[in-house]
């Protein structure tokens, strides 16, 4: 390595460390934050030797788009969220949506359980083995944009060069507010436990842990009651046939 890339190493390292932490809120605990840095350190490195100065462009902004995609390439590597995760997630919307349709009212814990044909402990079990399941992935909205089966998450996420082309879209506004509508209602919808759970994780920024604390249970127990709350959320969404756009702005779309 020449100095200068050196000196442009340690100058936007931190950068680094502020996609992957930002990729962190979004992702399993079972992901490791060294091991996207490593990733996105590499993408760093190419993206200075592969960069040209040129009037209309920044560095920042083409550096910002290798980091990614060398993080995303990692998680591929880790198949960071399993096919048997997301079936296990749909298995849990099913059943919401049916006892929804059904009862005309929230299904509590314990009908969802019944729904299943499990225990409530096994059903809990469940819980927390989904979780890492996002509200939306971006599965989702290929498969609203007609897209071929078996599309990968990543590739969109990977083929995205900045939020800020999607941002400037004055149609990707509008689609953004609708989004935002769906989701506060379907936040509105739920249960008064979930619904503080989310207000204490997106209001109050609270962590797991933190979290635990204040509601007075289990860091085990957030993880299910988060994953049940974004399974309804999810499950609120297909009844309502959101539509959307994956190039919309990834933070608006992932939670």
């Amino acid at each position: 390595m020449s100095r200068s890339e050196d000196v442009l190493v340690g100058q936007y390292a931190p950068l680094v460390r502020r996609q992957a932490l930002q990729m962190m809120a979004r992702l399993p605990s079972s992901v490791e934050l060294d091991d996207l840095i490593q990733a996105g350190m590499m993408g760093l490195l190419d993206a200075i030797r592969r960069y040209q100065q040129m009037a209309d462009a920044q560095f920042e902004t083409y550096a910002i788009t290798r980091i990614r995609g060398s993080m995303l390439d990692e998680l591929r590597s880790q198949d960071w969220l399993s096919r048997s995760v997301r079936s296990k997630a749909r298995q849990i919307e099913t059943a919401i949506a049916a006892l929804r349709q059904r009862l005309m009212r929230e299904p509590t814990e314990q009908e969802v359980a019944q729904e299943l044909e499990l225990e409530l402990d096994e059903y809990q079990v469940l819980l927390e083995e989904a979780s890492g399941v996002q509200v939306i992935h971006y599965e989702d909205l290929a498969r609203r944009q007609g897209a071929e089966a078996g599309t990968d998450a990543l590739e969109f996420l990977s083929s995205i060069e900045g939020p800020s082309a999607a941002a400037d879209n004055p149609f990707n506004h509008l689609v953004s507010q609708d989004l935002r509508k769906a989701l506060v209602a379907a936040i509105d919808d739920l249960p008064d436990r979930e619904k503080l759970l989310f207000t204490l994780q997106f209001q109050e920024d609270l962590n797991q842990k933190e979290i635990a604390a204040v509601m007075d249970i289990t860091e085990g127990r957030v993880s299910q009651i988060r994953s049940q709350a974004v399974a309804r959320i999810r499950s609120h969404l297909k009844q309502a046939n959101w539509q959307g756009r994956p190039e919309e702005v990834e933070n608006q779309v992932l939670m």
